[in-house]
């Protein structure tokens, strides 16, 4: 396989492994969505609800995979790839997964993920969401021989200049002048610190970088 470092290259790549994932888990019936690669500072991924893309004469769901979190061991991609599956699975067939504005994950969320080779534990801000891989779908990944993806949007210290963004120095620019913290956020479980200065800082409870907002 070629080095995924464009990303032209690497949302050809995560389109192959859902081809793969969708014939493997469901039977090759899930509509193919738009997949596409942006910052989501408090998920690895989403769907959206709504059909958001139009291609020719159809529409198409979005599904997305975190910029800054495509350096991951391959098969924790493929994981968060099948998790949003589920829920275009779920979407497609009437099934309501999720409340709270989509961020809580109910059991029949749990049901159909684990059906897919995924262990999925219970955090109560998110319901049962925290998403690993099993050793079938490991197996699995190895079967295909799909490799890590060689490409990552550095996010744990990077915050774009702009209105309440960070400058070079730590100190925010924008509307506020007399604000002197960068608010950094867990993309898992969504806990926040302030800092005076740009740091690299990890929430203990997920073992994640947080991301200055």
């Amino acid at each position: 396989m070629k080095e995924t470092v464009k990303t032209s290259r690497t949302a050809g790549y995560l389109e192959k492994i859902f081809r793969a994932l969708n014939v493997k888990y469901f039977n090759g019936e899930l509509e193919e969505p738009i997949i596409t690669i942006q910052s989501t500072p408090r998920a690895y991924g989403h769907v959206t609800v709504a059909k958001a893309w139009q291609r020719g004469d159809t529409t198409r769901h979005e599904l997305n995979i975190g910029a800054g979190t495509l350096a991951r061991p391959i098969e924790n991609v493929v994981a968060t790839t099948i998790h949003e599956c589920v829920h275009l699975w779920n979407l497609q067939n009437g099934i309501q997964d999720c409340s709270r504005g989509g961020a809580y994950h109910n059991k029949k969320f749990k049901e159909a993920a684990e059906a897919r080779d995924l262990k999925i534990s219970y955090d109560p801000r998110v319901g049962w969401s925290i998403t690993e891989p099993t050793d079938a779908l490991c197996e699995f990944i190895l079967e295909q021989d799909w490799q890590d993806i060689s490409m990552n949007r550095i996010e744990d210290f990077y915050a774009p200049r702009g209105k309440g963004a960070g400058d070079a120095t730590g100190k925010p620019t924008g509307s506020n002048p007399n604000s002197h913290s960068i608010k950094y956020v867990c993309p898992c479980c969504h806990n926040s610190v302030r800092g005076t200065k740009v740091v690299r800082i990890k929430c203990a409870d997920c073992d994640m970088m947080m991301t200055a907002q």
